[in-house]
């Protein structure tokens, strides 16, 4: 025995383990075959994915692995040495097409575990009071054996399981460059053995910084990878099918396949792509605020620009995180685009350029249903402080924002300034507010 209390063994010197004077390779040898009948039994009934395999399956291939593992066994115990790397190999080639067939893990695991059992319980049956210390003996080179093959196990399945992830990976880079550049998408799918959905909704995401990249002490590298992982993972685990994303810290752009056609989507399907979003931002702990459109595959690519000036529009306009669609910006889209009447418009706003507190106030003002009361509890400031900056920028740029007339004016000006140039923090409008109440 080593200094780990393992059982260690002369080759030259050993002796086969005897229960009742009979060596036990000797009674497990003889019954392999109904040994592994015995496992399988076993697995069926208490490992349910080994109760879903077609039959001819179990019969043939997945009987004769376990048999191959009672016979490496019984190779243990005449010998007394662990199995070498030939037979590891084959082992580890064996795991890998359990893997390939997405037989889980730890359904692989159990079938040694099993069958471990089932030889350990046959062999007892034959030892006597005399044989104590061989049945110790036993038990240390079955745990032996279990971890060396365990190891391999798990090292030729995660071998597979990478190798396959890496193709399904590239599959899927393919498939998304296809569709954006809208070049070769059925070829592409064919080539990948891809199956296009009647459609796709497109998510074009701008998403915040979670707190954890700006604490002092953490990797902002690290963090940044957490929250990808956190989007990617809750985004495929709401979403059916195949998912295509290409996700970095601030921004992404998925691509959901969906089973309806683009023209018949309903407002059931857009509030079930919002409330995927909600989880994917209430999981990852940051706002997102996503432009959506849908396509049949061949038009994801005018899907794609679409998203992304929704976003770019809903972002610039201050919209609550979420998900928004073309109608939800109609006004604001319009105001963006490039022309003379949008630079006109921005121009009426340039007097508060060196003002956000102003510019804020009349954002939270338009957002609030122009009530000066939710506005002053949005920027956390009097309800006077709000009277006096609406008067003050109504002074600035001779637009009331407390008028009918000139409220649809205020708005259009606004989103032309937002359209040239950075847009102020929603926080700006509640600065010094407790300095100009009147």
């Amino acid at each position: 025995m080593d200094s780990d209390g393992y059982v260690t063994m002369d080759r030259e010197g050993y002796v086969p383990l005897a229960f009742g004077g009979v060596p036990v390779h000797q009674r497990l040898a003889g019954s392999v075959d109904e040994l592994a009948a015995r496992v399988l039994a076993r697995l069926v009934d208490h490992v349910p994915v080994y109760g879903t395999l077609p039959a001819e399956q179990l019969r043939s291939e997945t009987q004769r692995v376990i048999g191959q593992g009672i016979r490496a066994f019984i190779g243990v115990l005449r010998t007394g040495e662990l199995p070498d790397e030939t037979q590891l190999q084959v082992l580890r080639q064996s795991a890998a097409k359990r893997a390939e067939e997405g037989v889980p893990v730890e359904a692989v695991i159990s079938a040694y575990h099993v069958g471990a059992q089932e030889c350990l319980e046959r062999m007892s049956a034959h030892a006597t009071p005399e044989d104590l210390s061989q049945v110790r003996t036993a038990n240390q080179l079955v745990l032996r054996f279990l971890e060396r093959m365990t190891a391999n196990v798990v090292a030729g399945y995660f071998a597979e399981r990478q190798a396959a992830a890496g193709e399904e990976q590239s599959a899927r880079q393919a498939m998304l460059t296809a569709l954006v550049d809208g070049e070769d998408v059925p070829a592409t799918a064919a080539r990948w053995g891809i199956g296009l959905p009647a459609c796709y909704l497109v998510l074009a995401m701008a998403i915040g910084t979670h707190p954890d990249e700006r604490a002092p002490g953490v990797s902002p590298v690290i963090a940044r990878q957490r929250k990808l992982r956190r989007l990617r993972v809750e985004l495929e685990r709401h979403a059916e099918g195949q998912v295509l994303s290409a996700l970095t810290g601030d921004s992404g752009l998925a691509l959901i396949p969906y089973d309806t056609d683009a023209a018949l989507l309903a407002g059931r399907d857009w509030n079930r792509l919002a409330t995927v979003v909600s989880h994917m931002s209430r999981v990852a702990g940051v706002d997102i605020v996503a432009g959506a459109a849908a396509a049949a595959p061949e038009g994801v690519g005018a899907a794609v620009r679409l998203a992304e000036e929704v976003r770019r529009v809903a972002v610039s306009a201050g919209r609550e995180p979420g998900v928004h669609r073309l109608g939800d910006v109609l006004l604001e889209y319009q105001l963006m685009q490039p022309g003379p009447a949008r630079d006109a418009l921005a121009e009426l706003m340039r007097p508060l350029a060196d003002r956000p507190e102003l510019l804020g106030t009349l954002r939270a003002f338009l957002d609030s249903g122009l009530s000066r009361q939710l506005t002053a509890e949005r920027l956390r400031v009097h309800p006077n402080t709000v009277d006096y900056r609406l008067r003050r920028a109504a002074e600035a740029t001779g637009l009331d924002a407390t008028s009918g007339a000139d409220v649809m004016r205020v708005r259009a000006a606004l989103s032309a300034h937002d359209a040239l140039g950075a847009r102020p923090g929603a926080a700006d409008g509640a600065a010094d507010g407790g300095t100009e109440a009147r």
